[in-house]
């Protein structure tokens, strides 16, 4: 008896106590790239490719370490003895370290460039993808309402058809009309469901996390059409690696003379000086090396320097060239998509309306069949679903030009 009054009691504190879920990640088409700015793992782990950047910009230009010099001789009895400590040190004859230094630092720009560019194309990935979702759930949305609709059309044929004012098939027809749409709203579901995992890993969210996706596809709207394209993170890459490359060419000809080593040393050198005995003499002195570029005046190496940079001058140009022709091509997406969408808003919208009520009006004083009717309806339908596509497009076509363009 207690353990049965037990469970009861367990039973009433579950039912009582609330539940509290994991909040969800709210998101709208024009705060999803803060979101991914903030907490994409991907992006995260490419800035550190800017400090990686950053310790070798501190490590480069530097002397090389100086050497210790140490030699001892002696003769077989151990009588006569030398011995020599010294240092040296290997110093560049041109300025090849200042352009190791200025070369890093260019590194640097570029890093930061590939980050930005890493994460100008994760925001448009996800930028796309919520696109994708808002259009999915407006058509979604339409077939929910349209289903309803017809529903509610299914059931006052079926009612009229037990007056013996309308006929069962009639009903049946719009029943199955209705089941058809459902079919197409669970479709929609599992594409809604599918465009929701692509965007997920891209906003950084936990296993277990949901996301809610806010707004809607609002109308199309062109402003003044740009062609700046200066502020594209890969064609600033490119001008800092052809920067580079000029860099590399005067580095390489300055490694045509390799470095002079200059050294100091002391010896103590102990000698027999018969009859006198033994002497002990110590000397300090410097010590120099130059090398002579006789062999080798690193004529490759400079010759391969300056045809890096003459192919980072065209990839450069082919870069620019490629951003403005996807720009140009996004804008005139841009303007076809919203024309199609205001023509199907303002004209071919109002003509299906008028037709679905005329069609409805003929059907009610006998004078039109059921498979008319429907068939405007559907064609209606059609037209409201074209139109949220061209919605759709619209902002595609508007996020590629903005991206082209390295808009916030």
């Amino acid at each position: 008896m207690f353990h049965q009054k037990f469970r009861h009691w367990l039973l009433f504190a579950c039912l009582v106590i609330p539940v509290h879920a994991q909040p969800a990640v709210v998101v709208t088409l024009s705060t999803v790239g803060d979101r991914v700015r903030a907490q994409n793992p991907e992006l995260a782990a490419a800035r550190l490719r800017i400090q990686e950047a950053a310790t070798r910009a501190k490590q480069s230009g530097r002397l090389p370490n100086p050497n210790f010099e140490t030699a001892f001789e002696h003769n077989p009895s151990f009588r006569e003895r030398k011995l020599e400590v010294g240092f040296s040190q290997r110093f560049p004859v041109t300025n090849r370290l200042s352009l190791e230094k200025n070369l890093s630092a260019i590194e640097l720009r570029s890093a930061e460039a590939e980050v930005r560019e890493i994460e100008r194309q994760l925001a448009t990935e996800a930028r796309e993808a919520t696109v994708k979702v808002l259009t999915t759930r407006q058509r979604r949305d339409l077939l929910r309402a349209q289903t309803s609709l017809m529903r509610q059309f299914a059931s006052t044929l079926a009612d009229s058809a037990q007056k013996g004012e309308a006929s069962s098939l009639d009903a049946g027809q719009a029943n199955l009309n209705a089941a058809s749409l459902e079919i197409q709203t669970r479709q929609l579901d599992a594409e809604e469901n599918l465009w929701l995992g692509t965007l997920k890993p891209l906003l950084g969210t936990q296993p277990g996390e949901a996301l809610r996706i806010e707004g809607a596809l609002t109308e199309p709207k062109i402003t003044s059409p740009a062609n700046d394209h200066s502020q594209r993170p890969d064609l600033q890459k490119a001008e800092l690696a052809l920067q580079a490359a000029s860099q590399g060419i005067a580095l390489e000809q300055s490694r045509r003379y390799d470095d002079i080593e200059g050294g100091l040393f002391a010896a103590s050198d102990r000698t027999e000086d018969a009859p006198e005995g033994y002497d002990t003499e110590t000397m300090i002195g410097l010590r120099l090396k130059i090398p002579l570029p006789l062999w080798n005046k690193n004529k490759a190496g400079i010759e391969e320097a300056r045809i890096r940079k003459s192919r980072m001058e065209q990839e450069a140009v082919a870069l620019a060239r490629k951003i403005s022709l996807e720009a140009e091509t996004a804008a005139s997406d841009m303007k076809q998509w919203a024309s199609l969408a205001r023509e199907i808003k303002q004209t071919l919208l109002p003509l299906a309306t008028q037709q679905v009520q005329d069609a409805e009006a003929a059907y009610r004083n006998g004078q039109g069949e059921i498979q008319a009717l429907l068939q405007s309806k559907e064609k209606h339908l059609e037209l409201a679903a074209s139109h949220i596509n061209a919605l759709g497009e619209f902002h595609l076509a508007k996020i590629r030009h903005d991206s082209a363009l390295a808009k916030p």
